[in-house]
């Protein structure tokens, strides 16, 4: 080992503390790139996995009715690979010990062998087959994990007014439902929804479908574009009830997995941007300072023969050790965060296999960027030492010039301790110092506000889209639309209080060339249960005429008020027309238009009908009111509003609440690091001026006072600027998180300053701590000896 080689490790003793610091603080910023890079990769590839094993279809379609004999027409369109065409049916399931009634999709399974595309993973059980499968059933897995359902237990769902009981043959995934989600919903409910699979034959008949097909799937030949066979496939759909044809962009569960993925992208990258920042900052600080310390070794070196890339190289070792250390923590910490985040995962993307996928080339950039941080944040220091000519460096600094601090100068100080005013003046003789630690100091502030805004931000929209949009109990969707006097058989259920009538389309938006297929929702003008509000909080009453569309979806579009917007509706008459936006509403789950509801039915031309009604109803008539709407036929599904509220808590809300906690633990240890850092700086830089006071006779408390002092104040002027930038942080980074599907707000409140004030004063506090300790164990001769 060679001399400077032994001269580094007793630095690296000397400072291990600090150097610790510092590689924590870069180990937090990579354990998040590395997590984040680690998920992405294992979502990614088991969704290419399962997607190529099990042949998932590229273009879907579904519509009203169409005769066998188009399937033939669809297979001929150019650029078709594989055409499926099967019968998808909603139904409503009867469930012992379940109150609220919940709906299944059954899917149809091919008379004769296996589907062709959209095959089934047999989990348990066994899959159908043969004439001896009548009467037995095929059951998501999710569905079964919610209500504990296995093999061969029986379950009834109500076909086309007639209740049927099936016995569970086998469970079972589908690369066509990894989110499993009601239609329309941007939230899964396995409790009140589930996918199930039955044989053709026995599917057709019950629904009056035999000979029929109601949705179609398809691949694509290499080469083809998708947009060409949805706008062919569109054509000879049409004439049977076609709903039009969609991509994987638009596909509920890919979309949703699509959209899980560009999260984590967001995440990758800026949080650890931020961590590594602050720890090039504290490589920065602490290297500085160990090179003015050392510039008498430094003459000495370059005295006895070393070269300037020696001494150099010498330095950059210091900073790469930290480097190697937090790529080391780093990697360990997001290999254990990672794998505990893909358990989770399991519960919300089911595949036959998630497994963990350590992302081996994000290690080696983890290093890259970690080294290229440090490189960054010690390279002007570093150039300082190599520069230093050795006469030049044999010599003590220069003394600093003192003076009496501008408030000794104002007459402000009269009643100031001596500590205190020799704390302002090293504070006003050192300000490039002093800002660069309140930097640090606000940058320890910052970030502990962003995980905090986005807990914030999950309870506001609990409140605002379940209390304050949504105010009704339950909403209760019919089979098919029917007359407005449906609302009157709605009031007379037991206990409902007040019913609203709404009508739901399928439509499609398209602004220039931005396309978007989403429901519009028909309300009456001052709907009371479930309103609608602008960005103010203030309700929009709908107009007699136009559109209210969403923020996000006018954002996605590229549209503002007062703007026309084509419209194709997707079902009935198919009206083709271009509707004036006439006001943008605040929502936090999906995309939807809104129209006031008798301006919807006349652009449909079918006259006043609605798609269901939204409900209040007495909690002493609860029960009695959800037996009556399971008995009812023509009640396709029943929404209940606290079930969506759970279920948003327990999915959205419990991914992204694991990640603000892990977040939330690694911006406590960063604060807790740059706040310390500061402090171990600071003493060192003063170790000489703080032991000639002990010389002079200041008592051990009144020299700590002054150390002390001087970090008090820095961080009573760093901490409203930290609380400023931990807002533009929070601003910046939940705006990239946000997505079509959930959005979170930003909202900053008292708790969230208050815990980033309390904990960078409790690192202030124990950091204070820290050094009166050091200080009072201080080697008051050792401290004093200086080269002359």
């Amino acid at each position: 080992m060679s001399r400077l080689d032994l001269k580094l490790l007793r630095d690296l003793r000397a400072l291990k503390s600090q150097a610790l610091a510092v590689s924590l603080v870069m180990a937090c910023g990579l354990a998040m790139m590395i997590m984040a890079r680690s998920l992405i990769l294992s979502l990614e590839t088991a969704r290419a996995d399962y997607y190529r094993e099990h042949r998932f279809a590229q273009v879907f379609a579904r519509l009203k009715r169409a005769p066998e004999s188009v399937r033939d027409e669809i297979a001929a369109i150019p650029g078709v690979g594989v055409a499926q065409t099967g019968i998808a049916m909603q139904v409503t399931l009867d469930l012992p010990g379940m109150d609220e009634p919940a709906i299944g999709l059954i899917n149809s399974l091919p008379e004769h062998g296996e589907l062709a595309l959209n095959r089934l993973y047999l989990r348990k059980g066994r899959l159908l087959a043969g004439p001896a499968a009548r009467g037995e059933i095929l059951v998501s897995e999710a569905f079964a994990e919610a209500h504990r359902l296995e093999p061969g237990d029986k379950i009834a769902a109500i076909l086309y007014g007639r209740k049927q009981t099936f016995r569970i043959a086998g469970i079972v995934l589908s690369p066509e439902f990894i989110f499993e989600a009601p239609p329309g919903s941007a939230l899964p409910d396995n409790r009140t929804y589930g996918v199930f699979w039955l044989p053709y034959k026995e599917l057709a008949t019950a629904c009056n479908l035999y000979g029929a097909f109601n949705k179609v799937e398809l691949t694509l030949a290499p080469g083809t574009s998708a947009r060409s066979v949805m706008a062919a496939l569109d054509r000879v759909l049409e004439p049977y009830g076609g709903r039009g044809a969609y991509g994987l962009r638009d596909h509920p569960s890919d979309s949703r997995l699509s959209d899980e993925i560009r999260q984590l992208q967001v995440l990758s990258i800026g949080f650890p941007l931020v961590f590594l920042s602050v720890a090039a900052f504290m490589t920065s600080a602490v290297m500085s300072r160990q090179i003015a310390l050392q510039r008498e070794q430094i003459a000495i070196l370059k005295a006895f023969g070393f070269s300037n890339r020696q001494v150099g190289w010498h330095y950059l070792k210091f900073a790469l050790v930290i480097v190697a250390l937090g790529t080391g923590l780093g990697a360990l910490g997001g290999a254990v965060l990672g794998r505990r985040l893909v358990t989770l995962y399991h519960v919300f993307y089911r595949f036959p296999a998630l497994e963990f996928r350590l992302a081996g080339g994000v290690l080696v950039v983890a290093a890259a960027v970690s080294a290229l941080a440090a490189l960054i944040g010690v390279w002007g220091a570093v150039r300082a030492a190599v520069r230093m000519a050795p006469a030049a460096a044999m010599r003590p600094e220069p003394p600093a010039t003192f003076r009496p601090a501008l408030a000794e100068r104002l007459g402000l100080a009269r009643s100031f301790s001596p500590s205190l005013r020799m704390a302002l003046r090293n504070i006003e003789r050192r300000p490039l110092r002093a800002l660069l630690t309140c930097f640090a100091l606000a940058l320890a502030t910052g970030i502990l506000i962003v995980p905090n805004a986005i807990r914030d931000g999950i309870n506001y929209v609990l409140d605002y889209q379940w209390d304050l949009i949504q105010r009704q109990t339950v909403m209760v969707s019919l089979v098919e639309p029917g007359p407005a006097r449906a609302l009157a058989d709605f009031r007379h259920l037991p206990g409902v209080i007040t019913a609203e009538p709404f009508r739901a389309m399928p439509v499609e938006f398209r602004a220039g060339n931005r396309t978007r297929r989403i429901t519009i929702l028909g309300l009456s003008a001052g709907s009371q249960l479930n309103r609608v509000f602008d960005a103010h909080d203030r309700q929009i009453v709908l107009p007699p005429r136009g559109l209210v569309l969403s923020r996000k979806l006018a954002e996605v579009l590229g549209v503002k008020p007062g703007e026309p917007l084509a419209m194709r509706v997707l079902e009935g008459k198919r009206p083709v027309c271009v509707v004036p936006v006439a006001a943008l509403a605040e929502d936090f789950a999906g995309t939807i238009a809104y129209m006031e509801l008798e301006a919807l039915n006349h652009l449909l031309g079918e006259g006043d009908r609605v798609s269901g009604a939204y409900l209040t109803v007495a909690a002493g008539q609860w029960q009695e009111f959800l037996r009556e709407v399971k008995q009812t036929p023509r009640a396709r599904s029943v929404v209940v509003k606290d079930a969506m509220r759970e279920s948003f808590r327990k999915t959205t809300a419990q991914t992204i609440g694991l990640l603000q906690t892990i977040y939330l633990v690694f911006a406590t240890v960063v604060a807790f690091g740059i706040v310390y850092n500061s402090a171990r700086i600071a003493l060192s830089e003063r170790q000489r001026e703080l032991a000639t006071l002990r010389v002079v006779g200041f008592t051990r408390g009144e020299v700590g006072a002054v150390l002390v002092g001087e970090l008090t104040l820095l961080t009573l002027v760093a901490l409203p600027a930290g609380l400023l930038i931990g807002s533009g942080f929070a601003a910046g980074i939940i705006s990239m998180i946000n997505t079509e599907f959930v959005r979170l707000p930003t909202v900053y409140t008292a708790g969230n300053y208050a815990y980033a004030v309390a904990i960078v004063s409790l690192a202030s506090l124990l950091s204070a701590i820290f050094a009166c300790r050091h200080l009072n164990r201080l080697d008051l001769v050792g401290a004093l000896k200086a080269a002359e």
